[in-house]
């Protein structure tokens, strides 16, 4: 019986997902999220809850599960710097961004 080789590293299970393949792991409201975001462009957190029909907070959620993933990217708005305005950092289907 010999003893296991401790000069061999350990390797990782979990691969980091990038893009789309990673809102495939997020919840769906994060995943709503980002589909409406694809189609409509830049949004307001307000208006994603207006569009999507979810709670202000369950938005505030899925934006922050996203953001993690490096799914959307956000801004301030140069109308009123106290909201931020969110948009995709990934291409669509159909190869847009």
């Amino acid at each position: 019986m010999s003893a296991p080789d401790a000069a061999q590293p350990e390797v990782a299970e979990e691969t980091e997902q990038t893009g789309w393949d990673a809102v495939h792991e997020l919840p769906p409201s994060a995943k709503l999220v980002a589909k409406v975001l694809e189609y409509n462009g830049t949004l307001t957190q307000s208006q994603l809850a207006e569009e999507t029909m979810l709670p202000p907070r369950t938005v505030r959620y899925a934006l922050n599960r996203l953001e993690e993933a490096d799914v959307v990217h956000s801004r301030f708005s140069f109308s009123d710097a106290r909201k931020r305005i969110y948009a995709l950092a990934v291409e669509s289907a159909d190869g847009q961004r």
